[in-house]
């Protein structure tokens, strides 16, 4: 069984920073996330990763922020665009 794209999107900044958002459902959920979602979400430079969250097998739901590494309790896929969005105003200095 292979995983479905659901949404891709990549945006571009004029300062050379990037936002790229990937979201799959999968037959099965990435243990030990119960979802049947994977996803990666990132803003950063190349080689930069400054705002992330993802869902990596054995790690589950996480989230990176300026190089610290948390937990993150997914509840939906609207709450988890709308914290990533806040995480990357937030680092980008917007409001």
């Amino acid at each position: 069984m292979k995983a479905d794209l659901l949404f891709h999107q990549r945006i571009g900044y004029d300062d050379g920073a990037i936002v790229e958002m990937l979201l799959w459902r999968v037959p099965l959920p990435v243990p030990p996330s119960p979802h049947n979602l994977k996803y990666s979400l990132f803003y950063g430079r190349p080689g930069v990763r400054e705002v992330g969250y993802d869902n990596e097998r054995g790690k589950g739901d996480h989230r990176h922020l300026q190089g610290i590494e948390t937990v993150y309790v997914f509840r939906t896929v609207e709450q988890l665009i709308a914290d990533f969005w806040t995480d990357v105003r937030s680092v980008r200095g917007e409001k």
